[in-house]
């Protein structure tokens, strides 16, 4: 058994009934044009007979010592494909409205803690033709960007390429010449004290920048700090059920005004998203005069990091301009809280960001536990997070990728999470709300476009 990282464990330590940790991802594909009528159940058969899961999927959570001690990860030597892997049907007349309330009520159960934290639903019946795939896992096991990298690990770029095994199984890893046991004790007693040393120079790092942080925020409208952020609808008590909405939109679109407005695609997605909050919200007489503050994660991850799993995030928050109605005047702000919130990662190492980061989420949890009123606002209204994905088209035994759309976890005090992804030519918007706190999120999707077409307007 491994000891599993507190960053990792935080989020079955967290999760409760009303609160699913699991991260998911709905994927569409174009049938080949040699597909038949058992296509579908072909690829389901084709995955209950490989076998071969990759060894994280074939991991469980277990706390020993009578569930007393750390969490830990154990291979399950009992591992059922035909639980884990699921074949179903969308009822008629089979549009996207009938797959998302699918996606919806999948995203809103808990997975079983006796097995591996993940499944996998092959879904057949979209009256166009395509199929989908909806997938989750726990975010105990992997962040949003490990999960884009198994999923372009597991497809292929070759059109033509067929019997390929499926997206979950194990995959031939690339040597890097020295495995870790042949590490000696002291290059691992090394290792410790590096990592110790790094570690604390870190935490002195990120305390500095925390109080320069807290002295610009009383200054400055485009510095945010946790406590600035208003009371909004958002930031209420959640149930386990949830809704999931999901469109996709050419990335041209947004690179162009980005490029307009001397901006970044991140600074397109956060105006986007601005818009669309704001007309949302005013719809229901519940827009704050105060802006809304997102949290936008940001990867540590290294461009050659090979490792699959586990969670390597730091996060920074984001001055949305809200109560700004001009389109761009709200992008220069958040193109502004954006740069200052990157500036205040710089020059911190990973131990350094990560305690950052926490200082900005920790009052989200501490803050029920008192009685001061600066303590009961939320440290930020929402969460807004950019996953980059494939950057060229890609095939699953034939059948194009054609729609990436992640569903990502509302937690209590944050009923709405706004996450996007892209591939190819597209990026596409996940938005996953709690049922019964965020109603017609629908309505959002349609907003996300009105604000696009703002934004392209002054660009």
């Amino acid at each position: 058994m491994s000891v599993m990282p507190l960053t990792d464990a935080v989020f079955l330590i967290a999760e409760a009934r009303e609160h699913p940790m699991h991260v998911g991802g709905l994927h569409l594909y174009r049938p080949p044009e040699d597909a038949g009528p058992t296509h579908v159940a072909d690829l389901y058969r084709t995955a209950l007979e490989h076998g071969d899961i990759r060894r994280r999927l074939r991991r469980r959570p277990v706390r020993p010592l009578g569930g007393v001690g750390v969490w830990r990860w154990q291979d399950d030597a009992d591992l059922d494909l035909e639980y884990h892997v699921r074949h179903s049907a969308l009822p008629h007349p089979g549009r996207i409205r009938e797959l998302l309330a699918l996606v919806s009520r999948l995203h809103g159960t808990l997975l079983d803690r006796t097995r591996p934290l993940w499944e996998a639903h092959l879904i057949e019946g979209l009256a166009d033709g395509r199929f989908a795939t909806y997938t989750k896992i726990h975010h105990a096991m992997m962040d949003g960007v490990a999960a884009m990298r198994l999923l372009e690990q597991s497809l292929s770029t070759d059109p033509d390429e067929r019997d390929m095994p499926p997206p979950l199984a194990e995959r031939p890893r690339p040597s890097s010449g020295r495995t870790r046991s042949s590490r000696g004790l002291l290059d691992v007693a090394g290792g410790i004290v590096s990592q110790a040393v790094e570690g604390a120079k870190g935490a002195v790092g990120a305390g500095e920048e925390a109080l320069r942080s807290l002295g610009r925020s009383f200054v400055d409208e485009a510095a945010t700090f946790p406590f600035r952020a208003p009371p909004s609808m958002f930031n209420v008590p959640i149930t386990g059920a949830r809704r999931f909405a999901a469109e996709s939109w050419p990335l041209e679109r947004l690179r162009h005004v980005g490029k307009g407005l001397g901006g970044t695609l991140n600074d397109v997605v956060l105006a986007m998203s601005a818009g669309a909050l704001r007309r949302y919200m005013d719809d229901l007489n519940a827009l704050p005069e105060d802006p809304l503050v997102a949290m936008v994660p940001v990867s540590l991850r290294g461009e050659d990091d090979d490792d699959d799993g586990g969670n390597r995030v730091g996060l920074i928050l984001c001055n949305l301009g809200t109560h700004l109605a001009d389109p761009l005047e709200r992008f220069g702000l958040i193109h502004e809280s954006a740069q200052q919130g990157k500036l205040q990662l710089e020059g911190l190492n990973q131990a350094g960001v990560l305690l950052l980061s926490a200082m900005s989420f920790a009052p989200l949890s501490l803050g029920p536990l008192f009685r001061f009123e600066a303590l009961r606002r939320p440290p930020f209204n929402i969460v807004i997070s950019n996953v980059p994905g494939p950057r060229q088209p890609l095939y699953w035994n034939g059948a194009e990728l054609d729609g990436v759309y992640p569903a990502s976890i509302p937690i209590d005090g944050q009923a709405l999470n706004i996450t996007c992804t892209s591939w190819a030519d597209r990026i596409g918007f996940g938005l996953t709300g709690c049922r019964r706190s965020v109603p017609s999120l629908q309505r959002l999707l349609e907003h996300l476009e009105t604000s696009l077409v703002e934004l392209e307007d002054v660009a």
